[in-house]
C-alpha cells in the first residue's frame, strides 16, 4: 500500500508534459511529502477532451461504513469500484517519487523514482465527488485514489504486497483518460524493474535531487 508520495515538478513544466489546458491549482508549491487526506494536484479530462488540473483530497469513500478513506485500489473487479472506472472518473495523479516502508522492524522508508533526477510520471487514478466532513471541512469534496498492482523486483524486497500503477508516457496517459475500460485496465501492471530506482531511504519526505542525506546512504539496502 502506498500512502506517501512526492510531487516537485514546476507547474509550467507539469502542464506542458501532461497536456493541461486549464490549471485551477494556483501557485502550487513543491510537495515533498503527500500523505492521505491531504490536497494535491490531479489531472482529469473534460467532456470535450481538454485536460484540467485541480486540487483534490487523497482518499476515496470506503466500501465499509465508517471505514478509513481508501487511498489505493487493487481489486478493480469489485462492484464498489466498477462504476468509477469509466473515462469520466479516471484521472492522472502527478508524482515524482513514492515511498514504501520495510515490513520488518526497524521500518525504514524507501523512496522510489524513475531515476535520481526524479522525472515526472503519473499514477493511474480515479476521482469522485463526495459530500460530508473531511479534515473538519463539511461540504462537497473532490476525492481521489490510485490503482495498485503486484510489486516488481525492485519494490518487492521492501514491500511485498503491492506497488502503485505508474504511467510514464503520454500514450499511457491518453489511454488511461480516454480508452474503454478493458484497454485502460490493461495498464494495471508493475513497471519494468530496470526503470525503477531507490533514490533515498530513511527520510519521511523525498529530499531534493542530489541531496540524499548521509543517513539515507547508510540505510540504503542492496536489492
Amino acid at each position: 500500500m502506498c500512502n506517501l508520495y512526492a510531487y516537485r515538478t514546476p507547474q509550467a513544466e507539469a502542464r506542458r508534459l501532461l497536456g493541461v489546458m486549464t490549471d485551477h491549482t494556483g501557485n502550487q508549491p513543491p510537495l515533498p511529502a503527500i500523505f492521505p487526506d491531504q490536497m494535491a494536484p490531479v489531472v482529469r479530462a473534460q467532456p470535450d477532451g481538454a485536460r484540467e488540473m485541480r486540487a483534490m483530497r487523497w482518499g476515496l469513500p470506503s466500501p465499509q461504513a465508517g471505514g478509513r478513506p481508501v487511498t489505493n485500489i487493487r481489486n478493480t473487479r469489485s462492484g464498489w469500484w466498477q462504476p468509477w472506472l469509466g473515462p469520466r472518473w479516471r484521472c492522472l495523479v502527478p508524482a515524482n517519487s513514492f515511498c514504501e516502508w520495510t515490513a520488518a522492524s526497524p521500518k525504514v522508508p524507501h523512496w522510489f523514482a524513475l531515476g535520481p533526477e526524479r522525472p515526472l510520471f503519473a499514477f493511474a487514478g480515479i476521482w469522485q465527488p463526495w459530500t460530508g466532513e473531511r479534515k473538519k471541512e463539511v461540504g462537497e469534496h473532490l476525492l481521489y485514489g490510485f490503482l495498485t498492482t503486484e510489486p516488481n523486483d525492485i519494490v518487492r524486497p521492501v514491500h511485498a504486497k503491492a506497488m502503485p500503477v505508474m504511467l510514464t508516457a503520454p500514450e499511457e496517459w491518453d489511454v488511461w483518460l480516454r480508452a474503454p475500460i478493458d484497454e485502460a485496465l490493461a495498464l494495471q501492471q508493475p513497471l519494468a524493474p530496470e526503470r525503477l530506482h531507490v533514490i533515498a531511504t530513511g527520510e519521511l519526505e523525498d529530499p531534493p535531487s542530489g541531496a540524499a542525506s548521509a543517513k539515507s546512504q547508510q540505510l540504503l539496502l542492496p536489492i
